[in-house]
C-alpha cells in the first residue's frame, strides 16, 4: 500500500509516517496543502491522510480535487474539529473517512487498512500460496510452518507478488508500490530486495525472474 500523509504538524506527520512504514507501507510525507496537491497529481496513492487545516491549499481543497478528478485514492481527513457538522462537511467534500484529533494510532492504522482494501481489488487478509502463509494484519510470514523474519520492504514485495497470483510484476511496479517518492528510478533496490527475499524463503525457490519482464511467484523458469 502506498500512502500520502499531509499535515502541517511536522512531528505528528513524521510519527504517523514512521509507524505506517513499520507496517510495510510506502509513505510520502508533506507539510502543506500545495505540496499534497502536487503529489496526488503526480503519484498513484492508495490512501491519502490529509489534515483539513494546512497552510496554502487546504486539506479540503485537496480532497475536493481528488474527488472531482476521479483518482482512485481513498481520503482520510484529520481535524481538531470533531463535531457532527464538521464530520458531515468533510464527508460531503468526497472524503471516505474522518478522524478527530487526538486519536489513537491503532485506530488510524485500522482506518488506513480499511480504506486500502476499498482502493484495490478485495484480497484475503491471509494469503496462502506455494507453502507460504502471509498474514497482513499480524505482519507475519511462514513457509511450511516455519516463521520467516522479513524486513518491511521484503514483506511488502512478497505481499505484492502474492496478490498478483502468479502474474508477472515488473520492477517498475514494485518500485511504485513498495517504495516512496524518494526512491531513485534507476536504483537496484528492487533487485537487491528480491535477492534477499529469495534467500530467506529458501529452497525450492518460489520467487523467480521473468527475463525482461519482472518477477512472479511460482514461476518454473530460470531465476537469477
Amino acid at each position: 500500500m502506498r500512502v500520502l500523509v499531509a499535515d502541517d504538524e511536522r512531528l505528528l506527520a513524521d510519527t504517523i509516517a514512521d509507524g505506517l512504514r513499520r507496517l510495510s507501507m510506502a509513505v510520502d510525507v508533506c507539510y502543506d496543502g500545495d505540496a499534497a496537491l502536487e503529489r496526488v497529481q503526480v503519484h498513484r496513492y492508495d490512501v491519502a491522510v490529509l489534515d483539513r487545516d494546512m497552510p496554502g491549499c487546504s486539506g479540503d481543497e485537496v480532497c475536493r480535487w481528488i474527488a472531482q478528478s476521479g483518482a482512485n485514492v481513498r481520503v482520510l481527513l484529520l481535524t481538531a474539529a470533531g463535531g457532527i457538522r464538521d464530520r458531515v462537511d468533510g464527508l460531503a467534500l468526497g472524503a471516505d473517512d474522518y478522524l478527530s484529533k487526538p486519536f489513537a494510532f491503532a485506530e488510524l492504522v485500522a482506518r488506513v487498512h480499511a480504506l486500502g482494501r476499498r482502493s484495490a481489488p478485495a484480497v484475503q487478509p491471509i494469503l496462502d500460496q506455494d507453502g507460504l502463509l502471509l498474514d497482513v494484519a499480524r505482519q507475519h510470514v511462514s513457509r511450511d510452518g516455519e516463521t520467516l523474519a522479513l524486513t518491511p520492504k521484503e514483506f511488502a514485495v512478497l505481499h505484492i507478488l502474492m496478490r498478483a497470483q502468479g502474474r508477472v510484476v515488473s520492477a517498475e511496479d514494485l518500485l511504485e508500490q513498495a517504495w516512496d517518492e524518494h526512491a531513485d528510478p534507476f536504483t537496484n533496490a528492487v533487485r537487491v530486495t528480491v535477492m534477499t527475499l529469495r534467500r530467506k524463503l529458501g529452497e525450492p525457490a518460489v520467487v523467480h525472474t521473468v527475463p525482461r519482464a519482472g518477477y512472479r511467484l511460482g514461476y518454473d523458469g530460470p531465476c537469477d
